[in-house]
């Protein structure tokens, strides 16, 4: 029999010292193992694995070793946290249930494998109680997880979401409002700071072999998280992969500012944001002029950011219908029998002159890009490295794409 007090040793190793040693080694190598054969993880993107997921590991591992320290199986307070915290996550990301299970067990198994790879004979006492430790904590976290994971889905199904998407929906397209806001059971603020944003390609839309929905959808999800931790609340938003629109109740400018710092960085993109202020029966009028400003900020290579209207005044009266918006609209009349060339400019004025993201965007080789620009600048003698050339080609691009929207 063994003391319930004395800490277990196996192989002449203390259990819960060699642990906590070797969690970080040991992470890493089952979230290698998840890759390989749990489809789920197959699917996401390098960095994703052994950043975040290997995190989570790690802490999985880090609280085990201290229930293993303690001979109790943790409590539920001890397992919430990063654990039910990233299986909420997993859920929102569109994670199958069956894999983040799947993960739990695989990983106490192989805990277990190596923990008693060396015993001995006389270890048996330490072993067993060993074996009913890593159980309990399987059914311990697995619980825990499983009821992150559920409640998530359940908010995210839920007849509220989607009365709030309908409500939001409304207030973009102009809608009447009365019959929304009452169905949502929400009470519209006086006044709304409306911002439109653009996020950039994630690495991990992109990456062989990953999956670009789930990639997007983890972006979104963050994206709404983000907003929702640095307001208090859920935000009103509607948002996809290159972004959207959120609302944010009142007129704090500075606290919008650092909001869109914040989903840059929950996000890992970089953001471009455009601001109006609104009522809520003009949020519609808004969401176009902020989708104007934010026009403008990408076409002329102000770079990603928060901007308003007085940010790019001169942008936006070099864009105005005038006498000289013909000949800016033919500087780039060269490029009509090139649609390629065209679209590769403006992608790449969109993304500050970006040539890695306008290729991400494209679809295309960065070699192409340099091409493309290159031969574009060759047929219309602008160059979008000159600041003057820059100022016309974004002008010139504007005015083309009102026209063409004013023809439609």
């Amino acid at each position: 029999m063994i003391d319930d007090k004395g800490a277990l040793t196996i192989g002449g190793r203390v259990v819960y010292q060699w642990l906590f040693a070797e969690r970080r080694r040991m992470a890493r190598r089952l979230v290698e193992r998840f890759s390989r054969e749990i489809g789920a993880y197959q699917r996401l993107s390098s960095a994703e694995l052994f950043e975040t997921i290997t995190a989570v590991t790690e802490e999985n591992l880090r609280i085990f070793a201290e229930s293993v320290r303690d001979r109790a199986s943790p409590s539920p307070a001890e397992l919430s946290g990063p654990i039910t915290e990233s299986a909420a996550r997993r859920a929102g990301e569109g994670v199958a249930l069956d894999g983040v299970m799947g993960a739990y067990s695989m990983g106490m198994l192989e805990a277990w494998r190596a923990v008693v790879a060396g015993a001995r004979p006389d270890d048996l006492d330490h072993v067993l109680a060993f074996t009913e430790l890593v159980l309990g904590y399987v059914h311990g976290a697995s619980t825990a997880a499983a009821a992150a994971y559920l409640e998530e889905r359940r908010r995210m199904d839920s007849g509220e979401q989607q009365r709030r998407h309908t409500l939001m929906s409304a207030l973009v397209r102009g809608d009447p409002l009365e019959e929304p806001a009452r169905r949502a059971g929400f009470r519209l603020a006086p006044r709304y700071l409306v911002l439109r944003l653009a996020f950039a390609a994630h690495d991990d839309e992109t990456e062989p072999g990953v999956d670009a929905t789930m990639a997007a959808q983890r972006k979104v999800y963050r994206a709404d998280q983000e907003l929702a931790d640095a307001v208090g609340e859920p935000v009103l938003a509607l948002l996809d992969a290159t972004g959207g629109t959120a609302l944010l109740a009142g007129d704090d400018w500075p606290a919008a500012a650092r909001i869109v710092a914040r989903l840059s960085r929950a996000i890992g993109v970089e953001v471009t944001a455009a601001g109006v202020l609104a009522e809520p029966a003009g949020v519609a009028e808004a969401v176009r002029q902020g989708g104007e400003i934010l026009e403008l900020a990408s076409v002329f290579g102000r770079g990603p950011g928060f901007y308003r209207m007085a940010d790019v005044l001169l942008e936006y009266q070099l864009t105005r219908p005038t006498a000289a918006s013909g000949a800016l609209r033919a500087l780039l009349a060269p490029l009509d029998e090139h649609p390629d060339l065209l679209v590769t400019l403006e992608t790449y004025l969109r993304l500050g002159l970006n040539r890695r993201q306008t290729a991400l965007r494209l679809h295309v080789h960065p070699n192409t890009v340099d091409y493309r620009v290159r031969k574009a600048t060759a047929l219309t003698a602008l160059d979008p490295a000159d600041p003057a050339h820059l100022q016309r080609i974004g002008a010139a691009l504007v005015i083309r794409r009102m026209a063409a929207e004013s023809d439609e």
